[in-house]
Parts: C-alpha cells; structure tokens; sequence
C-alpha cells in the first residue's frame, strides 16, 4: 500500500511540475498563476502547496536535480586530478547522467526550452544568478576540501569556482540566444568555452584565439 500511495505522489508530482513548466514556456512565468497550473494539472491549488512551496521552486526544481548530481559527481572525481580538470570531467559525467533523470520527471526538451525562458525573465534570470552563487560556494568548499585547504585563507578555490561559473553563464547565455536548443548544442559551447580558459588567463592575447593559430612548434634546423 505504501508503495502504491508514493508512485501515486510521484505523478502527481511530475504532472504539477510538467504543467508549471509547459505553461511557463507558453504563456510566461509572470502570467502564469499556481491556479493555472493547478487546473492545467487538474489538482487543487492546496495539492500544488504540498508539493511545491511557490511557482518559482517549481520552476527550479529539475535545476536543483542536476545541481545536486554535479556535486556528487564533483566529490566523486579521482583526488589525483587537477580542481579545473576535476570540475571540467563531473560537468561531463553529470551530463551524460541527467539527461536519463530528467526524462523520467519531464521530457528533456521542455527542460531546455525553459532554460530560455529564465533568460528571458527578469525575476527568474535573478533567482538562476542567486542559486548560481550558492551552488558556487558549495562547490568552492568541496575544492577546498578536496585540496586539503582553508577555504577561508585560500582564494584560490573561490576564484577557480568563480572563473568556472562565469564560463557556465556565458554559455547559457549564448546557447539561449542560438537556433539549437538541444542538451548536445549546450555541451558543444560549453567544452569549446572551457578549452580557452587556461589560454584567456595566462596567455598572450595579441597572438589570437588559440583555435585560430596555427602550429606553434618551430620548424626543426635540418641544416648540419
């Protein structure tokens, strides 16, 4: 019986989040009201209340799932590895898992359609930016630890966090504003992103984007 009673708040569930999310998507998050997403879903709006605390945890929560993956897969990675490779390789590794995750609570290219929607929503571009920044602590903490590290007297994984995360942002950014909404297009951007970052920090800028140059390594002097 127990089971049966949880499958049953699973539904109700995936159904509440699917409407919020397709009528987000339709109609506009600030248009959409937790009545409509109630009838949408054909629940009370006090059944919506024992799911979800508000239209925007709703509208956040599939976020929240692949979130908590990557930082698993963050703690997960081999402590021999790099903190930027170690970040770079749980991103991938929480990529190739959510995609099955997210399908089984709602399809993933609704997922990726609301992606753009909360670019284009000021109250939600502020909600990602602040969940953004949270998660970025978090994840500077597991680096820290990681490196055996006081978090507070080393900025050294703050700022690591930070460089990734803005790479994150500029990705979303321009993926959101591109023809291809697809979950590979969004990967593709993001791991070209990520090739330049060692090259933008330390390298010589007037040279060119690295992509753009050509074989740096000397001819060899065949004279004897």
């Amino acid at each position: 019986m127990g089971g049966l009673r949880e499958l049953k708040k699973q539904r109700t569930r995936d159904l509440l989040l699917r409407s919020a999310l397709e009528l987000f998507t339709e109609h506009g998050y600030e248009e959409t009201t937790v009545d409509d997403i109630a009838e949408a879903a054909d629940v009370s709006q006090r059944t919506f209340f024992r799911y979800f605390a508000s239209k925007e945890d709703a509208a956040f929560y599939v976020a929240r799932l692949a979130e908590a993956r990557f930082v698993e897969a963050v703690h997960a990675r081999p402590p021999e590895e790099a903190p930027l490779d170690a970040l770079r390789m749980a991103l991938v590794e929480s990529w190739n898992t959510i995609g099955e995750a997210i399908g089984r609570l709602i399809p993933v290219e609704l997922h990726m359609r609301f992606y753009r929607v909360v670019e284009s929503t000021p109250a939600l571009l502020a909600a990602h930016l602040r969940r953004a920044t949270e998660l970025e602590e978090e994840i500077a903490r597991v680096v820290a630890a990681r490196e055996g590290l006081d978090l507070d007297r080393d900025p050294r994984p703050r700022v690591l966090v930070a460089v990734f995360g803005a790479v994150m942002r500029v990705t979303e950014r321009l993926w959101s504003a591109g023809d291809d909404a697809s979950p590979a297009a969004l990967r593709d951007l993001t791991a070209s992103y990520l090739d330049h970052v060692a090259p933008a920090l330390t390298g010589n800028w007037r040279e060119g984007p690295v992509a753009d140059r050509a074989d740096p390594t000397p001819e060899r002097d065949t004279e004897t």
